[in-house]
């Protein structure tokens, strides 16, 4: 067995209380192995004047739009869509998508990020990516049947599942699968009572996007009379381990179903307010027992992977919401982006106790925005930045060691990642 100590800082508890003392981790079990008063190891990574914390969890994206970060910004969700990001994701080789791909690795893990889930397509060019990096992830192509003809709509899902099939438990274990249908107005009913029927013999979850704007509600209820989370009830897709992304415009009855199912949302503040979708009810949601977990969401609507950022944005717009400055308080925001994003996509992350996946971040608190520290949680929530990470882990190894990430090339990611993009955007103006 080779230990891993990481010393001389504080612990982030599971009740969100900090103590001082070291995380000892089995590297090669990838689990922590004790916390607190810990002697010995095979190697040290100092932590003095750091707070050690779960790893978090980015609960919904789209990595390789990374390389759209920027090429279209100001519109509403529809617009952007149709008029800019479909036509340039058109464009997007297997080449493209592992460019784009590592720089989201390189930003993610920067920034504390220890695992994400991703929907996109060119799926083995994201695993590759993903086994490289040492993460974890839950991947999956995502289905999108409309304007595509019987026999091009069924071999999409077929790809979804094939892809859930082949690569679940690829990268030692660090992925894992799902079948992602786009969402509820992009996929067709026929082709989604089909298909996650064959995903529950699979047992495969399911990840799709839900009520993120009016304009995804207002067809559902108007053609079928029910809302959308019933209408996805009815063909089989709120399931305890599916989840679905934004849940912005959720009614009660729909909050009550998601928690009746044991669904999880993974809510996007910072998209939702770029894209200007609305404000999720998110304090209502947890009240009700849903699991709410933090994403940010693709680059091209973010436009960076920070969950830090994305923590400020979900405590400061759920207050809003619940007009209520004591909703999504600090705690809820660092749950939702640990413990809750970890629980979301079904991993044994989220938490440091003993038997827990070692998957950590290093959080380096002399800078002066986090002076003094009168709590570190709400410096967490509202103070920190994914550049306050010093190191982070995962599966017990070390990712970046003194906000050095060792998998990749940063320099040569972020050259490829240019140029890939200025070549894609080239050939979505001549479309």
């Amino acid at each position: 067995m080779t230990t891993l100590r990481i010393a001389g800082g504080s612990v982030l508890r599971p009740d969100m209380s900090v103590s001082e003392g070291d995380v000892l981790v089995d590297q090669d079990a990838g689990e922590i192995l004790a916390v607190g008063d810990t002697d010995g190891a095979d190697e040290v990574l100092d932590a003095d004047g750091c707070l050690v914390m779960p790893g978090l969890v980015n609960a919904h994206g789209h990595a390789a739009m990374t390389l759209l970060r920027g090429y279209a910004d100001d519109k509403p969700l529809g617009a952007w869509l149709q008029e800019d990001i479909w036509p340039a994701e058109g464009e997007l080789g297997p080449e493209d998508v592992r460019a784009g791909a590592d720089l989201a690795l390189v930003e993610m893990i920067r920034s504390g990020t220890t695992a994400f889930a991703d929907m996109y397509f060119h799926v083995p060019e994201v695993a590759a990516a993903v086994d490289e990096a040492g993460v974890r992830a839950r991947l999956g192509h995502g289905v999108v049947t409309v304007g595509k003809d019987e026999e091009e709509a069924i071999a999409d899902n077929e790809e979804s599942l094939e892809v859930a099939r082949e690569f679940d438990g690829d990268a030692g274990g660090r992925i894992e699968t799902a079948y992602m249908p786009h969402s509820l107005t992009t996929v067709g009913e026929e082709y989604l009572r089909e298909f996650v029927a064959q995903a529950r013999e699979a047992d495969v979850p399911v990840h799709f996007h839900a009520n993120e704007t009016r304009d995804e509600v207002d067809p559902i209820v108007d053609e079928r009379g029910v809302r959308p989370l019933e209408y996805a009830d009815s063909v089989g897709l709120l399931e305890d381990g599916d989840f679905c992304a934004h849940g912005v415009h959720s009614d009660a009855d729909e909050i009550e179903l998601l928690a009746e199912r044991d669904a999880a949302v993974v809510h996007c503040p910072a998209s939702n307010m770029k894209l200007a979708s609305g404000m999720a009810p998110v304090q209502q949601m947890r009240e009700a027992g849903v699991t709410v977990a933090l994403g940010t969401d693709g680059a091209a609507s973010n436009n960076d992977l920070d969950l830090f950022d994305e923590m400020r944005d979900a405590a400061m717009l759920g207050k809003l919401a619940a007009d209520d400055a004591a909703a999504v308080p600090a705690e809820a925001a660092v749950e939702m982006a640990t413990a809750g994003g970890a629980d979301a996509l079904g991993f044994d992350s989220g938490r440091i106790e003993p038997g827990a996946n070692a998957d950590l971040a290093v959080v380096d608190f002399t800078a002066p925005h986090l002076t003094p520290v009168h709590d570190h949680v709400s410096h967490l929530a509202y103070a920190a930045t994914g550049s306050d990470v010093r190191h982070t882990i995962c599966d017990g190894s070390v990712l970046m060691r003194d906000r050095d990430v060792l998998a990749f090339d940063e320099a040569r990611v972020r050259e490829r990642a240019q140029q890939r993009a200025a070549a894609v955007a080239e050939r979505a103006r001549d479309v």
